[in-house]
């Protein structure tokens, strides 16, 4: 988290949903005090809000296991879907 949230090419982020492991709300504090983080950036433990992420990911995923199975994207890409 602590490379994401230095990256210079990102906006701070405004809210941070993760899922409700007790390591999470101690490591944003303290990217907060270091500054590695928006101080007003909100803390959503919610698992709900982390499967929709997960979800948005979903076709990503299919499309990167296809290309896996083949030497080239260009021949997965010609290949079609069923």
């Amino acid at each position: 988290m602590r490379k994401a949230s230095k990256a210079t090419h990102i906006q701070p982020p405004r809210v941070t949903n993760v899922d409700k492991n007790a390591a999470y709300p101690p490591l944003i504090e303290e990217l907060k005090a270091e500054s590695a983080t928006a101080q007003a950036c909100e803390l959503r433990q919610n698992k709900y809000l982390n499967r929709l992420v997960e979800q948005d990911h979903r076709l990503i995923k299919k499309l990167v296991n296809l290309g896996l199975d083949f030497k080239s994207f260009h021949t997965a890409r010609r290949t079609p879907l069923k």
